[in-house]
């Protein structure tokens, strides 16, 4: 029988002890279960016990995560954080609120005993009588009275009252159990309402140690405050700037500095103020120190503070502190150092690259969000010099002789061939985005590859077949896409890792990426055979060709090239189809398999079409040596599939009967079907364009007529009614259909048919193998007695 669902099984172990496999009751309070595991190892006082995980953070278990306890946990039974004080007996009590005392000494998990005296008068160093609560502690003297306190700390308060202790290893001990503990919610609450924070803050302000017990402080502190208790704010400006001290200083320990980085990183991104300390305390020279030390560790948390800076900085500041960084080297050092490492590269650092990626690619966004100003003397500047540079016009100079109205003319034509929809290009450049990031990227361009440059822009200029490319179009919208998929101007994710190597390749990168995408899309248009019509097209194509490459992230701008460059149009439909049937499961084994065993079955469907059409015949054209299509004939197959009946027509009569056909060729006589350029009625008609087209939609068949070889020619009148013929005539002679529309006929079908047999398995996982066969029984000596009726 199933146990119950708020029941789960799991294991409970304690040092010394043989652990114990239970069944536990969720609807149980926690304390009768710990009542039931000391019982069990006859320990007394439960309530000075706790459960905590025994893997992981070891966090302690309340009633607020009790359900994250699943089957096959193992807990272990440890010393509480907060436990009730023991309760003294009625009679125990005078009167009067006599004073008692209670000396117990700490063995392990609990309480190896402990006895109440009368006490006269409270012990030196201790507080006198409370009348509400009084907190006990071990390995001290404890004074209380009547009426009892409701709680009595035990775990927190001995590792705080160690944290005070004279002797470094002490502290070095309370520490280290302090940093295993901070983590769980319910510890670290216990510890910050008995002032934690102050004490390890003074362990970090003094500085008497900057070992391994300043380590310990720093990592307890963290723990501590990532809780979001205390705010970060409410730290002082000494304890900020001796953690800052720490960092700046040479000779540190190793474990020390990137814990005080991390302690700065956090202060930074939470206090506006604080942050604002931090960037005048930290030089940014001394941050590019550490991230050049061969410390994984170190290097991160460095490379974590100077995103931080960054990103809390004015995007003036940010432009300035960039360009500092830039000029001392930084992108050089973390492509060839860091991401080029022999140590893989970590989450936390991948983060970082992330976000100071995205912080380069904003200092774009006040170019993209600015539109192009009419009145503005050096943007008409840098479109005339744009146009020069395509067309180096010589009319222009005062010399030639040419009037103010004819250069007007001249230039607004000019600007027409290079692109821009209006031949004012101001109008077109006053879309924000991309504003005059547009501009940027098309100057970049014919500046730095002005032979591309000019070639995609004259090549598609004096295209008279309306497959032109205009560029200044193409431009502004691709600096839109890429400015969408680069999200260019939006705020950073927190988790975020997806930075691009090839952005710290090389200077100027989101330029470079323009004029390697400008030249994609002119490949990709002239591929696709795009006209004006089809321009949204195509940035849907190149879209997804960018889309994909950058998701490969190449390291090098030349090996993005490379790879985009390779995704082709053609590749990029093929990809979409393969998608779209991984996506319907359409490339799963077993559907595959059942693909295989309908083809024959579809294929004899598609056959029967293709002579069913043929019976019906069609008219077809006769070709003179004048390529003059005036005479029509018919050509039909016999309903028994055994005679081609054939003979010419008058234009504008009804059809033929195949009984008044005057011609027939036997199918037993047909000796081959031939195609294109092998039929003899367009083998010497040349290689003209005209020619070209007749290739494509003729066929022959040679037959036996009498001793000689003869030939009946068609023309098809499209290229569908082409594959229809070919396909029949093919398989009327028992050859492969191997048209590409017998290929997407039989593709549609088998889809259908597919869809029709797993209806009834729809939302069903199918395995991607068949479940193995179990093995044949030791013997077969079995039966059933029917006729045997049971009592």
């Amino acid at each position: 029988m199933a146990p119950p669902r708020n029941v789960v099984k799991i294991a409970v172990q304690m040092p010394d002890a043989i652990p114990q496999l239970i069944q536990l009751d969720q609807a149980k309070p926690l304390a009768t279960v710990l009542k039931e595991v000391c019982d069990a190892w006859s320990l007394t006082h439960s309530e000075r016990y706790a459960l905590q995980f025994a893997d992981g953070h070891r966090r302690y278990i309340t009633e607020n995560n009790r359900t994250e306890i699943k089957n096959g946990s193992i807990l272990c039974l440890c010393t509480a954080a907060v436990i009730p004080l023991l309760t003294l007996p009625a009679p125990a009590l005078s009167s009067t609120g006599s004073l008692f005392c209670l000396v117990a000494s700490a063995t392990g998990l609990g309480w190896g005993g402990g006895q109440y005296q009368p006490c006269s008068a409270p012990p030196s160093g201790h507080p006198g009588p409370h009348t509400s609560s009084a907190m006990v502690t071990l390995d001290q003297l404890f004074i209380f009275s009547a009426p009892p306190p409701p709680n009595q700390d035990l775990e927190a308060e001995q590792l705080l009252g160690g944290l005070q202790s004279s002797s470094r290893e002490a502290r070095r001990e309370a520490l280290k159990q302090l940093v295993l503990l901070a983590s769980d919610m319910t510890f670290a609450q216990e510890i910050i309402s008995r002032d934690g924070l102050q004490r390890l803050g003074t362990i970090i302000e003094d500085g008497d140690d900057l070992g391994e017990v300043l380590a310990l402080g720093l990592r307890a502190f963290l723990e501590l405050m990532e809780h979001g208790v205390v705010s970060w704010e409410t730290l002082s400006i000494p304890f900020v700037r001796k953690v800052v001290s720490y960092v700046n200083m040479n000779l540190m320990d190793a474990s020390v500095q990137p814990l005080a980085l991390g302690l700065l990183e956090s202060v930074t991104l939470s206090s506006p103020a604080l942050g604002q300390l931090v960037k005048s305390e930290v030089p940014l020279d001394r941050l590019l120190v550490h991230l050049q030390v061969m410390n994984q560790q170190l290097q991160t948390k460095a490379m974590a503070l100077l995103t931080a800076l960054l990103q809390g900085a004015s995007p003036a500041e940010r432009k300035h502190m960039l360009d500092y960084l830039w000029q001392r080297n930084l992108r050089q050092f973390i492509y060839k150092n860091i991401i080029h490492s022999a140590t893989p590269l970590g989450d936390e650092m991948a983060h970082h690259l992330y976000v100071l990626q995205a912080l380069m690619l904003g200092l774009l966004e006040p170019r993209m969000r600015t539109p192009l100003d009419p009145y503005s003397q050096e943007q008409r500047e840098q479109l005339q010099a744009l146009r020069q540079v395509a067309f180096e016009s010589e009319g222009e100079s005062p010399g030639t002789g040419l009037s103010a109205d004819r250069r007007r003319s001249l230039c607004a034509r000019e600007f027409r061939k290079l692109g821009f929809s209006n031949s004012n290009p101001a109008q077109d450049l006053e879309r924000v985005p991309p504003g005059l990031l547009a501009l940027d990227n098309m100057l970049y361009f014919s500046r730095h590859a002005p032979s591309a440059y000019s070639r995609f822009v004259l090549e598609n200029s004096s295209r008279e077949d309306k497959h032109e490319c205009p560029f200044a179009r193409s431009s502004i919208q691709l600096t839109v896409l890429l400015c969408e998929l680069l999200r260019v101007g939006e705020p950073c994710s927190e988790t975020a890792q997806d930075f691009s190597p090839m952005f710290f390749g090389q200077d100027q990168s989101f330029h470079e990426l323009f004029c390697v995408a400008i030249q994609l899309l002119n490949k990709t248009w002239k591929e696709m055979r795009a006209t004006q019509e089809d321009f949204d097209k195509v940035m849907q194509v190149v879209r997804e060709q960018l889309a994909r490459t950058l998701a490969l992230k190449p390291t090098s701008l030349e090996l993005f090239r490379t790879k985009v460059n390779a995704l082709t149009y053609g590749e990029v439909m093929r990809l979409r189809q393969t998608e779209r049937l991984h996506q319907e499961g359409t490339l799963a084994p077993p559907i595959l398999e059942l693909r295989e065993k309908l083809k024959p079955e579809l294929m004899g469907l598609i056959r029967q079409q293709r002579l069913l059409r043929l019976c019906e015949g069609m008219l077809f054209r006769k070709i003179s040596s004048r390529r003059r299509q005036d005479k029509l004939w018919f050509c039909c197959l016999s309903p028994n599939h055994k005679v081609l009946q054939y003979g010419d027509v008058e234009e504008g009569a009804s059809l033929p009967t195949p009984e008044s056909l005057p011609e027939q060729i036997p199918v037993a006589d047909i000796r081959a079907l031939l195609m294109g350029k092998d039929c003899p009625h367009v083998r010497e008609k040349g290689s003209g364009k005209q020619n070209k087209d007749l290739y494509e939609l003729a066929f022959s068949i040679s037959y036996d007529h009498g001793e000689e070889e003869a030939y009946l020619n068609f023309i098809a009148p499209s290229k569908r009614d082409f594959h229809l013929w070919t396909d029949g005539l093919n398989a009327l002679l028992g050859s492969p259909m191997s048209s590409e529309q017998t290929r997407l006929d039989l593709e549609q079908l088998l889809t259908m048919e597919t869809k029709l047999r797993l209806l009834e398995l729809e939302n069903v996982p199918i395995p991607e193998r068949p479940p193995p066969v179990p093995p044949p029984p030791t013997n077969f000596n079995f039966c059933y007695d029917c006729s045997i009726t049971e009592p």
